[in-house]
């Protein structure tokens, strides 16, 4: 059975730091690209990240250049998102798929940026 479990999430001030994970079972994860997406509220999801099985980062979102990472362990079949110098926009729901089929997602992981 395949399960994606995203956490990390929380709220903060602007300015913090988050770093999310994404604990995958039930399929080969070494050998699938791996993407981040986020839904903010009353928007569509948008992609954030791609990484693929050698930890290389493909895509990353214009406005989080600089300031998001997106790297993963195959050893711990887990991907992660290491967000800087959050921002209020960054506020939303959080989530980890396989790319490009998005096949498989989590329940996702709610980070609120707020002052």
């Amino acid at each position: 059975q395949v399960q994606l479990v995203e956490s990390g999430g929380g709220s903060v001030h602007p300015g913090g730091s988050l770093r999310l994970s994404c604990a995958a079972s039930g399929f080969p994860f070494s050998r699938y690209v791996m993407s981040w997406f986020r839904r903010a509220p009353g928007r569509e999801r948008v992609l954030v990240a791609n990484v693929i099985p050698s930890n290389t980062t493909t895509y990353l979102l214009d406005s989080v250049k600089g300031r998001f990472t997106a790297f993963r362990d195959n050893d711990k079949n887990t991907l992660y998102l290491q967000m800087n110098s959050l921002k209020p926009e960054d506020t939303a729901v959080y989530y980890c798929t396989n790319w490009p089929r998005t096949e498989y997602w989590g329940q996702g992981t709610q980070v609120i940026v707020s002052s």
